[in-house]
């Protein structure tokens, strides 16, 4: 395992909150500052996304690796939100199918840069770096609980 992978996994809460940090100001940023309006889609994404910064922040305080299977459903679900409303922004039909009817319309692009960098694909990278964080951070802390539990059981022996 290289060092970088090691890092990750031992501070896994950490970065998946600082993530979550830059996630949350810069829907914050879009909203509040420069007054973009979000559409549906965009609010249920939010509603992934906001709590995950206070259970990250309390986590990463206590040190707490007991969080990680209650944070990563909320990525994997906002996640496949952002997929969907990805999507519906590349693909014209799907807007069709099921349009928004109240408020901003969910295909509507603010921003667009390189042509395919838009809201929902930013929100789905913070949403899969949290998920990936989570994920080897869950197998860090098992395979320290293994090295634990052997040099117990080496103590017993002797």
């Amino acid at each position: 395992m290289s060092r970088f992978q090691s890092f990750c996994r031992q501070h896994c809460l950490y970065l998946a909150w600082i993530v979550s940090i830059v996630a949350v100001a810069g829907s914050l940023y879009l909203s509040e500052v420069l007054k973009y309006e979000p559409c549906k889609l965009c609010w249920f994404q939010r509603i992934f996304m906001y709590p995950q910064l206070f259970l990250l922040g309390i986590a990463t305080y206590r040190n707490d690796r007991r969080i990680i299977p209650y944070v990563l459903p909320l990525s994997l679900i906002g996640g496949s939100i952002s997929i969907y409303h990805y999507a519906e922004q590349k693909i014209p039909a799907l807007s069709e199918i099921l349009p928004c009817t109240i408020g901003v319309p969910c295909n509507k692009d603010y921003l667009n840069f390189f042509g395919f960098i838009t809201i929902p694909l930013l929100a789905l990278i913070a949403f899969t770096l949290i998920s990936i964080l989570l994920w080897n951070g869950r197998n860090y802390s098992e395979e320290a609980n293994d090295v634990e539990d052997e040099n117990e059981s080496i103590e017993n022996l002797n």
